[in-house]
């Protein structure tokens, strides 16, 4: 992943949400429709909700980013995965979860449109019109997990992942303890706690970057990681 695209946050970005709704100029929608369709077809998971797309995006200085965006229906950005180019860079959220040294990883299911069959940091997901990020993070949290947040989430990074075509609100939190173990939701097959440096393989692209962001921040805070990747 270009790490010019990986810009460090000192504070949480600010959302400019543009009014209207963006409907992209090509491909048709007579062809939007058709990809729409095979997709349903081929995964019942599919559903054309609402999220937004990526206009632009201006650093503010001291730390900070503007995210230029405006609302649009979900499958413009899916049919991205069916080889029509829309244009559509959703926005997403990502959480870095901590619990006693340990950090939370998922391997991706195949029902997944991006990553399938790896591992990545647990939670993540679009960001809906109308909800905060954090709001929108600890909502993936529970879904994603079964854990709540034990305290607000910390931005750290905004990033884009150039295999999903998403740009992402990297944030950090820790959770609560919760009872019992409960199975993963369908996007992952497995939950695992991971200890710095015994990250299970293989890493989607973009966890191996969220990687690289913990261990800058644990060793900011003097905790030693294995950094020989």
């Amino acid at each position: 992943m270009d790490q010019s695209r990986v810009i460090p946050l000192r504070r949480p970005p600010v959302l400019n949400v543009v009014p209207g709704t963006f409907v992209p100029t090509t491909p048709s929608l007579e062809e939007v429709d058709r990809a729409w369709d095979g997709l349903q077809r081929a995964n019942r998971r599919y559903f054309d909700g609402r999220m937004l797309h990526v206009l632009g995006v201006s650093r503010n200085g001291h730390g900070g980013v503007v995210v230029h965006a405006m609302e649009c229906a979900y499958r413009f950005y899916a049919v991205i995965g069916a080889g029509l180019e829309t244009g559509v860079r959703p926005l997403g959220v990502k959480g870095i979860v901590e619990r006693e040294g340990r950090w939370l990883m998922g391997l991706r299911s195949g029902e997944v449109a991006y990553h399938a069959g790896q591992w990545e940091f647990v939670p993540g997901g679009c960001l809906e019109p109308g909800i905060a990020p954090d709001s929108m993070l600890e909502r993936e949290l529970g879904e994603e997990s079964g854990f709540a947040a034990a305290g607000p989430p910390v931005p750290l990074a905004l990033l884009y992942d150039p295999t999903a075509c998403t740009w992402e609100i990297v944030h950090r939190l820790a959770v609560r303890e919760r009872p019992g173990i409960d199975p993963p939701g369908w996007e992952y097959r497995e939950l695992r706690w991971v200890e710095p440096g015994q990250e299970p393989s293989p890493l989607s692209p973009v966890a191996e970057v969220m990687r690289r962001l913990r261990d800058r921040l644990l060793q900011n805070e003097g905790i030693e990681t294995d950094d020989r990747r």
